[in-house]
């Protein structure tokens, strides 16, 4: 007589926890200071393009320090790689709210972006490895904790700088890092006997694609992912997605502002346009596992993002909650396409290479997005062209994302043994 199958998340509860920690703490280090500028410039002789300097730091960090995520985890294992990250994020949190000057600040306030940067890998190949069944629901949970990190610092880091000092409120998010790295320290010291269990359940778990194979990456998973079109394909949809999102967050409140609409008005646009994909970042991974090609819903996405930009260069201050709702909505694409890491790649050792290849280029091309729009703006005097050119920036994205939902696999393809190789894996939680 057959056994039951085991419940869906048994044995990987406390896992859960640690990839849901780590998605709320990978915004923090770059919502926390934005809302209390003007407190911190108060104590610290901030230049004008010092300020510009730490709107563009998030985006270099995240390119720089994500591609070496890929090195460290084939070096010493994702576990201990992802701790490594969360406690370098930690500490450069707390260090940059002790700081008096301008250039240890920025200095420090990379390196808390650097831990937030390698989170940003590492976490696709984490739920490649532990919920090859489950990648879906658990990007999108993780998704969910994203956006929340980027919505909840701005709402209390000016009361809490008020009440204290605007160092405590750059300085105490680092406990989050440091809470979210308990359940990947457990993971590392759980007993052999535990990870075994662990592969009992991953080998009975129903994988689309086969086995999960939980070695670590080699250097022979980085040469066929970077010879990939399809691998490419998800760079140039990743990095319009990103810099679409980060232009917005840059530039949204100054245009609405020179639409008329008063500046605490435009803070709570741009809110909106943060807030507005967490539901959808719940949903939008799963429909990436559920749909043998995404490919329709991310032309919904980008509709609605094209009519919000349409909506923008047409009439600004009419119409815009519509535009605003649209605009927020637009960018759920990049959570479909974060599930798409795992989803696509034939084994964890492949997945942590392209999360690596595709948000360190990425974010590198959309580093340049807020620099580009705004020089577009200063040299026309308004707004249609910058606008112009993100709607092309969409074209571009469509183009793209037909190749990179197309149902095919990157990367070799797991050995036959690879299932029983899983007692290797890291740790087993009680659930």
């Amino acid at each position: 007589m057959q056994s039951a199958a085991p419940a869906p998340w048994r044995g990987r509860i406390v896992v859960l926890v640690g990839v849901v920690l780590v998605g709320l703490n990978l915004r923090i280090a770059v919502a926390a200071v934005s809302p209390i500028i003007d407190v911190v410039r108060q104590d610290i002789d901030f230049s004008p393009t010092q300020v510009g300097l730490l709107g563009t730091v998030p985006v270099l960090s995240f390119a720089v320090f994500g591609s070496l995520a890929t090195p460290l985890a084939r070096k010493i294992g994702l576990e201990p790689a992802m701790v490594a990250a969360l406690l370098i994020s930690a500490v450069g949190e707390v260090v940059r709210a002790t700081t008096h000057g301008p250039q240890a600040f920025l200095a420090w306030s990379m390196i808390a972006l650097a831990g937030m940067g390698m989170g940003n890998v590492l976490l696709p190949p984490l739920v490649k490895r532990y919920f090859p069944d489950r990648i879906g629901a658990v990007t999108g949970a993780y998704s969910v904790a994203l956006s929340i990190s980027t919505a909840v610092p701005p709402l209390f880091a000016l009361p809490l700088a008020r009440a204290t000092s605007w160092r405590v409120a750059v300085g105490v998010w680092a406990v989050v890092g440091l809470v979210a790295a308990v359940p990947w320290v457990v993971v590392i010291v759980r007993s052999a006997a535990a990870r075994a269990r662990l592969a009992t359940i991953l080998r009975r778990a129903p994988a689309p694609h086969g086995p999960a194979a939980l070695g670590e990456t080699s250097g022979g998973e980085v040469r066929v992912v970077w010879r990939s079109r399809q691998a490419w394909a998800m760079v140039v949809m990743f990095a319009m997605n990103a810099l679409g999102t980060y232009v917005g967050f840059a530039w949204l409140p100054t245009l609405l502002a020179d639409a008329g609409l008063p500046a605490d008005e435009g803070g709570r646009w741009l809110a909106v346009f943060a807030v507005l994909g967490a539901p959808m970042s719940l949903f939008a991974p799963v429909l990436a596992q559920r749909m043998r090609n995404p490919y329709p819903v991310v032309v919904a996405f980008v509709a609605c993002w094209a009519v919000g930009y349409a909506g923008l260069w047409a009439a600004p201050a009419h119409g815009t909650a519509v535009w605003m709702v649209l605009l927020g909505i637009g960018p759920s694409s990049f959570p479909m396409l974060l599930a798409l890491l795992g989803l696509r790649s034939t084994t964890p050792a492949t997945a942590v290479a392209l999360s690596g290849m595709v948000q360190g280029t990425g974010y590198v091309v959309a580093g340049l997005g807020p620099i580009g729009i705004g020089v577009l703006y200063e040299a026309t005097g308004g707004w249609h062209a910058p606008i112009g050119v993100l709607l092309a920036c969409l074209g571009v994205l469509l183009v793209a994302a037909w190749f990179a939902c197309r149902p095919t696999m990157i990367g070799p393809e797991p050995a036959v043994d690879e299932r029983a190789d899983a007692a290797d894996v890291p740790g087993k939680l009680p659930g």
